[in-house]
């Protein structure tokens, strides 16, 4: 029982101890965006110039304590904040569009049966299974041909279509009870009622898994916008945009790194119980 108890208590010490090491940088862009901007321009300049044998310099308090970079990200200059609103409104459309398509599409895959199903499954699945360099030059011929390249649809609506996320939602929903739609068949539901009423709350744990990894991936979206949006900076996320503002130090980087990483931090928090469940596939009981 001891010796349980033992390696109980080094296993958490160990993993405390990574996770600090994991959040450290977090906690040091929260840290650094209550330094002035003079001050974070004096360090930032410093980069580079380290001996390779000894160690970086962390500065642990601010010589004053300012919302400078606050300040001017968010009332004197926006054009930050003006890519942070590009990040939220790509991803709020493509959440939307995913909502409306996903779902739905791994329903009819999942209780349905119909002529070319399993082919429309095998392309699902192999569409997941290729990376992003291999559909992107039909996705350009495609998105030119419609005149919609170079616009902020050409990131929205490829992107609405996310195989990974069809075929999870498809995997969970082939697990669901027959019994339960049909009771609520018995009772007159329909097959638009049914999905709706029975099937989407059931699927709750899987659906808020994939909201969440979902929003990872269009917050932190390069590749696309770089492709689609290449003569268009005006519209580009922060995501593609941030390594601009840390070439030459404006002295609110971090600032804008801290307000880029409150909104992840908030959806995993909302959704982190639906994360750890819907991910597992866990079964009805």
């Amino acid at each position: 029982m001891r010796s349980l108890r033992k390696k109980h208590i080094l296993s958490r010490a160990v993993l405390t101890f990574v996770a600090l090491i994991i959040l450290l940088p977090v906690v040091l862009t929260v840290l650094y965006s209550f330094f002035s901007p003079e001050e974070i321009k004096a360090f930032m300049e410093t980069r580079g110039n380290y001996d390779a044998s000894a160690w970086m310099e962390i500065k642990l308090a601010p010589r004053v304590f300012s919302l400078s970079q606050y300040y001017n990200i968010l009332i004197e200059d926006v054009s930050v904040l003006r890519l942070l609103l590009n990040s939220a409104m790509y991803t709020g459309a493509i959440l939307l569009g995913q909502a409306l398509v996903i779902p739905a599409m791994a329903y009819a895959l999942s209780r349905f049966k119909f002529p070319g199903r399993d082919a429309i499954f095998f392309v699902v699945i192999m569409l997941m299974l290729l990376p992003f360099q291999v559909t992107m030059v039909p996705n350009v011929l495609t998105l030119r041909a419609l005149g919609l390249l170079n616009t902020a649809w050409a990131v929205i609506l490829p992107t609405c279509f996310a195989p990974f996320y069809i075929f999870l939602v498809r995997q969970f929903m082939v697990g669901l009870p027959k019994e339960i739609i049909e009771a609520a068949e018995v009772d007159g539901a329909g097959t638009f009622r049914c999905f709706l009423h029975v099937a989407l709350p059931v699927c709750r744990p899987i659906l808020g898994a994939a909201i969440a990894l979902s929003f990872a991936d269009c917050w932190n979206m390069v590749e696309q916008p770089l492709t689609y949006l290449a003569e268009q900076t005006q519209l580009m996320p922060l995501s593609v945009m941030f390594n601009q503002l840390t070439e030459n130090s404006t002295g609110v980087e971090f600032a804008g790194a801290a307000l880029y990483i409150v909104p992840a931090l908030l959806v995993y928090l909302y959704f982190q119980k639906d994360i750890l469940s819907g991910i597992q596939l866990t079964e009805l009981k």
